[in-house]
């Protein structure tokens, strides 16, 4: 569990980039240019409209959500949570993750970026 976890107004879970550990799941519900051009190096992609249909390949335990900036992802959060998933919503997505200097990677090789 994030160490400073939050509830917003609807009681999604929420957590700033700079408190999630290291080694957190992050499922990233960003679209595919959007993917390509930054993400976290060990996040997983599933983008927001296809989250119900690839259900199977989120792994166990708490899922911490991120989009661009943290509206796509608090929706999915929200359904997520209502279907039984331990979920948290990035606040801020991966803009604050860039501003934080969290670490990136591009599909492209170039300099990673979010879009």
């Amino acid at each position: 569990m994030s160490e400073s976890r939050t509830f917003d107004v609807d009681g999604v879970p929420t957590t700033a980039v700079t408190d999630l550990p290291q080694d957190a799941t992050i499922i990233d519900v960003r679209e595919d240019d959007e993917w390509a051009a930054g993400h976290a190096p060990t996040a997983l992609h599933i983008p927001m409209g296809q989250v119900p249909q690839r259900l199977s390949e989120l792994p166990e335990g708490q899922l911490n959500v991120v989009c661009r900036s943290g509206g796509r992802s608090r929706r999915t959060a929200e359904w997520l949570q209502r279907n039984g998933y331990d979920v948290v919503n990035v606040d801020g997505g991966m803009s604050a993750w860039a501003e934080a200097g969290r670490e990136m990677v591009s599909e492209s090789g170039q300099e990673p970026f979010v879009r």
